[in-house]
Parts: C-alpha cells; sequence; structure tokens
C-alpha cells in the first residue's frame, strides 16, 4: 500500500472530521483540514497535517474554488477531497470540472446529490426504485395537514427540507409533533405554501438501521457494513450517539440494488427505520457523503469508508469488509448527555445504562494516542450549545412577532 498522495477533509463537524483525520493520519496519509470556525476539534488532532480556513456556504462560489484550487496546488499530490456534509457534497458536485484538475473525489451527479439530499424529493425517488418509505407529505395547505391525519397516526415526525430556513423557525431540523394543534401552529410558524421548509412524516414504531459503504464507478458496492442505533443525540430525533454493527441481509441486498438502479457511486451514508407493524425496512435519509458516524462501521482490519475511498481513488484495491459482529462505538459527550435525560425521564435505569457500555471498541473525542481534541471537545460543545440557544431563541422571537400579526398568521 502507499499512502503518500494527501487527503483534503472539506468541512470537519464535531467528531466526525476527527474520525477521518485520525483513521488516515494513522495509515501515515498526510491529512489537511479545512474549515470556517478555528475551534474544530480536528484541527486539534496530531495526524492534522494542515489546516485552511474557509466557508464555502458564505464565500462567492467563484472566491471559494479559487481558494481550493490554490490549497490544491500548496499541497500537492493531486489530493484526495472528502466533503462531509449536504451542502459541501452538493458544492463539489457542481464543481465538478472546476476541481477535478487539482483533486481526486467521487461522487455523482449535481442532480443526484441534490435530489437525494432533498427528504422530500428522495423519498418519491424510493418509492419508483421499489425502496419502502414512510408516509409523508410537503404541506402547502392546512387541509394538506389535516388530510394526511386521517391516515398517518399521531405523533408525527416535522423533517427539515430546507435546514436552515427550518431551524430559524422551529429551533431544530427534526421534531416529534405529539398533537394535531401542535402541527398546525408549527404550520402556522414555518408553513410557506410556494416553497415550504418541511416535510411530515409518519413516527414508525420500530428500531433503526443504517448502512455505510463505498461504491465504485460501476456502482458495485466495494465496502459495506451494517449496524443499529441504541441511543441518538438529541434523544429521539438525532445522530447515534451509541452503536452497534450487525449483520443484516435485507438492508445490504436493498441498498446495493437501490444504488445500482441509480447508478450511485462514492461514499453512502443510509438509514432505515424497521416498521414493526408491517415487517418491512423503510428508508429515511440517504446522505450522498460520508456520515459522521463512519467510525461505528470499521472492518476487522480496521478499514472503514473512508480508507476504502481513498485506496480505491489512489488505484489500490479495497479491501473486503469484514463485519464485527457487536461492535459498539460511541460518542462520548452526545451520548453522557442523551444518558443523563433518559435516566432522568425514566426511561433509562442505571444499571441499564451502565449494561449498554459494554462491549464499547472506540470512542469518538477519547484517542490515547490522541488526547488533545477531547480537551477542546468542551469549547466545541460550548459553541454548538450557544449556536443552538440562539437558534430557539430567533424562533421564539419570530413566534411572537407572528403572534402580534394575526393577519401575516391567517395568510400564511
Amino acid at each position: 500500500m502507499n499512502f503518500d498522495t494527501p487527503a483534503v477533509l472539506l468541512r470537519s463537524g464535531h467528531h466526525g472530521g476527527l474520525g477521518i483525520v485520525r483513521s488516515l493520519g494513522r495509515l501515515g496519509v498526510p491529512v489537511y483540514t479545512i474549515d470556517a470556525q478555528r475551534w474544530e476539534t480536528a484541527f486539534a488532532s496530531r495526524y492534522c497535517s494542515g489546516r485552511f480556513m474557509l466557508d464555502t456556504a458564505s464565500a462567492p462560489p467563484e472566491s471559494s474554488v479559487s481558494r481550493l484550487l490554490e490549497i490544491g496546488r500548496r499541497i500537492g499530490g493531486n489530493p484526495v477531497l472528502i466533503p462531509t456534509t449536504d451542502q459541501t457534497a452538493i458544492w463539489v458536485a457542481e464543481h465538478t470540472a472546476e476541481l477535478e484538475p487539482a483533486y481526486r473525489f467521487s461522487c455523482p451527479s449535481p442532480e443526484l446529490v441534490r435530489l437525494l439530499c432533498d427528504k422530500s424529493r428522495m423519498q418519491e425517488l424510493a418509492r419508483q426504485c421499489g425502496v419502502p418509505t414512510p408516509r409523508a407529505v410537503l404541506p402547502r395547505s392546512k387541509e394538506d395537514i389535516e388530510q394526511f391525519l386521517q391516515t398517518a397516526d399521531l405523533p408525527v415526525i416535522a423533517k427539515a427540507t430546507d435546514t436552515e430556513r427550518f431551524r430559524r423557525f422551529a429551533g431544530a431540523s427534526k421534531l416529534i409533533v405529539q398533537t394535531r394543534d401542535d402541527l398546525l401552529a408549527l404550520y402556522r410558524k414555518a408553513g410557506d405554501p410556494a416553497n415550504p421548509c418541511f416535510l411530515i412524516q409518519e413516527y414508525i414504531p420500530g428500531e433503526d438501521w443504517m448502512f455505510d459503504g463505498y461504491f465504485d464507478g460501476r456502482s458495485e458496492c466495494r465496502f459495506g457494513i451494517v449496524g443499529k442505533k441504541i441511543r441518538r443525540f438529541p434523544v429521539n430525533t438525532g445522530i447515534t450517539s451509541l452503536g452497534v454493527c450487525l449483520r443484516n441481509l435485507t438492508v445490504e441486498f436493498t441498498t446495493a440494488r437501490f444504488m445500482k438502479v441509480l447508478g450511485y457511486r462514492g461514499i453512502l451514508d443510509i438509514g432505515y427505520r424497521y416498521d414493526r407493524r408491517d415487517g418491512k425496512y423503510k428508508v429515511l435519509d440517504v446522505n450522498p457523503r460520508i456520515g459522521c458516524t463512519f467510525r461505528l462501521f470499521a472492518s476487522a482490519d480496521g478499514a472503514d469508508v473512508a480508507r476504502a475511498l481513498y485506496l480505491d481513488l489512489t488505484g489500490q484495491p479495497v479491501p473486503p469488509a469484514r463485519c464485527i459482529e457487536g461492535r459498539k462505538w460511541i460518542v462520548d459527550d452526545f451520548d453522557l448527555v442523551s444518558s443523563l435525560r433518559l435516566i432522568a425521564s425514566g426511561s433509562l435505569r442505571p444499571k441499564d445504562w451502565l449494561r449498554s457500555l459494554r462491549g464499547i471498541e472506540e470512542t469518538a473525542c477519547f484517542a490515547w494516542d490522541d488526547p488533545l481534541p477531547f480537551l477542546l471537545t468542551a469549547a466545541s460543545d460550548c459553541f454548538e450549545m450557544a449556536r443552538w440557544l440562539r437558534g430557539r431563541s430567533r424562533a421564539r422571537t419570530w413566534t411572537a412577532a407572528r403572534q402580534q400579526s394575526p393577519s401575516s398568521i391567517s395568510a400564511s
């Protein structure tokens, strides 16, 4: 194996980017990180070879492309480029022609990336491909909501299709709505008949399953492992804070067939929910990028989708994925908060919490060979908490303003 080719991480995030830096860095790959915030934990990793500041979301596209090409020339070696968010995945796909001379990357067409990132259009695409999905509606009127509730039981899930816009109104990207009145109130706050920013989805009683994989240029799955969520952060609607690897041939086959039909290539992070009512696995999210949970799905030899991508793009063989049945992975700080909330609500007993920690093989933030990022996690968490509180404050301010203007409510 040859690990001289550098890798460039576009946005790092809380623990996902840190996992990529460590996974590739431990092989000897020079890993560089590009982000908009200076306090990202990946910047502090001993395996981070260099740090660059760039915010593709706010800077003009021409300026961002120019800056990224400058970084690529400065690093040299035609680096592997890894976007980590929906926004950066779309951005890279849209600027493929400009970026290809300086970087190696694998992603579908811009149209497919945008379609998969749009939860409403993704569900329609899945149904066309024969993949089960939850019942959902993109509400354009109160009548749409009333009609949906005639066939769906409460509670329901309100899920953002335009994350930033929905966060301004609701203070989160996903909510469990318990009553009809609450759902109508949410529509009064965030509904837009011309351009809806959220969809309403039935709440499925069951278990959350995930598939993490890498698909080559022929849409063949070169690496793929299945896992199940044990806990989330936030508790009921968030990302995996504790997960376990388990074999599931139905999820593997469904995903491989789905991606083959789409002609998908690159890293994939896809989520399903097992519906106890009809015994079907129903797709919830299709993320055309690496997911922050990817290190849960490490193979018996330590391989993961980041390594599979790197090896394939540098012309080296990708070893087959060998699932470690029962392997557990935890996000240290996130799972602690979720566990405390569950214990306080009576949903989790302390002895069951201790039992759930048995068998953890890897933590997302703490590592003996790279301790500094863990020490800086608290600062990063404080920033995220402050941003969340600002979002909730803006949502409350917006609601108060709407309540003082009844005409605007009725118009919506």
